[in-house]
């Protein structure tokens, strides 16, 4: 099974705009229209049999809505292949019980974003977050590195998830982008042996830009295959996981790539999916 594990999505009646407006501030054109039936078509057209949604709550008292919303799109679209984890934010003051809630509905684990919520990673409320996960089963999926929209903006380095995974070593955490976007030789120094799972959201290839002159052609380059290699058996092929950043990445493209590689058989059907399957434990889930 193939699973893409980092899958973005906006409410139709939004999504137009929504997308409209990350373009812009990322100079990078989207490949699916960011709705539900978008990102099932395109991955349903790329060969991915799952995509995780990972929906962002960018103030405390969206939590609640957003992870309703989230059940009810489990159970209107896993047969199309789409599968939502929950959000949660920092200043969730009932977080506790938003995480019991959030278990006792079968989702997976939380999705977390330090730049959008304006706290750094190893913010003392986000440990008792990852703590509370932990203890609930939940997996914790992180934004970390620089943002592509957000050049100026650093809340979550290679050094801050060090420091998260040493005071929080329970917590199963993925920490999107390789470990940390644009980041990597730090990702390098500082990570393998933590514990931690990187996903390839938006690190792999190539910046696909707009034709408005923003990126200069130098900073168009991501992780070289050499170092994405490195880095697989840096950490070990279990704990890399396929991930797009969808709308903003071509599936199929990215698979092709990760499929090019001086991997072995089996080191590349982890990264694709068997992994992702283990870590959110999805066997015969339904």
């Amino acid at each position: 099974m193939i699973i893409d594990i980092h899958t973005h999505i906006f409410p139709d009646k939004i999504a137009k705009s929504t997308i409209k407006l990350l373009s812009g501030k990322s100079h990078t054109p989207p490949f699916s229209d960011g709705t539900a039936d978008g990102l099932a078509r395109h991955a349903s057209e790329a060969g991915v049999d799952l995509s995780i949604i990972l929906p962002v709550a960018t103030s405390a008292k969206q939590v609640l809505k957003i992870n309703q919303a989230a059940l009810a799109l489990r159970n209107e679209n896993l047969k199309k292949g789409l599968l939502s984890l929950a959000a949660m934010h920092p200043d969730c003051e009932d977080y506790e019980s938003q995480m019991e809630w959030i278990a006792a509905n079968g989702f997976k684990g939380i999705k977390i974003h330090p730049v959008y919520q304006g706290a750094d990673l190893d913010d003392p409320r986000y440990l008792a977050i990852m703590r509370c996960a932990a203890r609930h089963g939940l997996v914790v999926v992180t934004h970390t590195g620089l943002d592509i929209g957000y050049p100026d903006v650093v809340h979550c380095t290679p050094e801050m998830a060090a420091n998260a995974l040493d005071a929080v070593p329970e917590v199963r955490l993925v920490l999107a982008h390789m470990g940390g976007w644009k980041e990597w030789d730090r990702v390098l120094k500082l990570l393998p042996g933590s514990g931690a799972y990187l996903d390839t959201s938006f690190s792999i290839r190539e910046i696909t830009p707009l034709d408005d002159g923003y990126h200069k052609k130098e900073d168009l380059p991501l992780l070289p295959p050499e170092v994405f290699c490195e880095m697989v058996n840096a950490f070990g092929a279990d704990h890399i996981l396929f991930g797009t950043d969808s709308p903003w990445r071509d599936a199929k493209a990215e698979m092709d790539w990760i499929r090019a590689l001086p991997l072995a058989d089996d080191a590349v059907r982890k990264i694709l999916g068997d992994n992702a399957e283990k870590l959110l434990q999805l066997q015969n889930f339904s």
